[in-house]
């Protein structure tokens, strides 16, 4: 069990269950106002901490630097919603839904309610009230204005970290505000990939040709080729052919290898406006004036009243 001692190292720690998930962080504490013990522990659960479950503290321990509760994980955040008071506290109604949700006898709770820690009946002991906040190590809360104990049975005081509510011996008062937290999650926002098909394209180069063209070439008689020329008949006919010869352009394709290509990834980081609402307490003072003449306190208008009564 928790004690109050305990408390500074129980707000703001992680919550597990007996599994060992993590059900959220523990943000806070509430004490029974008749016995003073913790009673329920307030747990901030979803992705950006906007949930919070009560979860019973009594059977919680602290392991290493989380609290573990004996409940599951699905089971804490499907708890009733309840609300809290101004005064921090929680309603009977509230409180006996959430021990009926988590199945602890109503009945054995108050039994427990109405002993003190040393077995004596709390009835008369006048001091019940709500529960301040509990200090950096975890120091007893301050007590409310006092008053019969069973006007304060089966409601809890909300504490929180190193703080006081209500008034104290100073007359100070705390005010407190909410704070957005925002984070991050990542999520699948597209997908690419790589697909390749084949495309007909135009290609135009020039490339050189040769071919052969015909030419007549006269040549006199000379000494050198004058027996050749005589070894015809004198006059005749003839006929001489002579086969000409060109280059075309002979097309052909070769596959070859030009490129590798591969997708990656890169991250690129952004600035992006996250609006939301918070709630803040805001303490106005208030002064009531007198006039000369006027009542100062209120056992002055008692006493003339008394003597009026009595004739003086």
């Amino acid at each position: 069990m928790i004690t109050r001692e305990e408390i500074a190292n129980v707000l703001d720690q992680p919550v597990y269950d007996g599994d060992g998930n993590k059900i959220g962080d523990a943000k806070h504490v509430f004490f029974d106002d008749m016995t003073g013990r913790p009673e329920w522990v307030s747990v901030k659960t979803g992705m950006f901490g906007g949930a919070e479950s009560f979860v019973p503290i009594r059977d919680a321990a602290m392991v290493q630097d989380h609290l573990e509760v004996p409940y599951g994980k699905d089971q804490v955040k499907g708890a009733p919603s309840v609300d809290v008071d101004a005064g921090g506290h929680l309603s009977e109604t509230e409180e006996h839904r959430l021990y009926d949700y988590y199945g602890i006898n109503w009945d054995s709770v108050l039994s427990e309610a109405e002993r003190t820690d040393d077995g004596r009946s709390a009835a008369g002991t006048g001091t019940a009230g709500t529960a301040g906040a509990a200090g950096a190590a975890g120091a007893a809360g301050l007590a409310g204005t006092a008053g019969a104990a069973g006007t304060a049975g089966g409601r809890t005081g909300r504490e929180g970290a190193g703080r006081r509510e209500g008034m104290r011996g100073d007359e100070a008062m705390t005010r407190s505000e909410e704070q957005m937290r925002i984070g991050v999650e990542r999520h699948e926002s597209g997908r690419a990939r790589l697909r390749k098909y084949v495309v007909t394209e135009e290609v135009q180069q020039t490339v050189p040709i040769t071919h052969e063209e015909v030419r007549v070439v006269r040549e006199p008689i000379t000494d050198a080729n004058r027996d050749e020329a005589l070894a015809g008949p004198e006059i005749s006919e003839a006929e001489h052919e002579v086969t000409l010869h060109a280059e075309r352009a002979v097309v052909e394709t070769e596959t070859v290898p030009v490129e590798r290509v591969r997708m990656t990834t890169e991250e690129l980081t952004e600035n992006e406006t996250v609006r939301g609402q918070v709630r803040k307490e805001r303490i106005e003072a208030e002064t009531e004036s007198f006039t000369e003449g006027e009542a100062k306190h209120p056992r002055d208008d008692k006493r003339r009243d008394d003597k009026r009564r009595g004739g003086k």
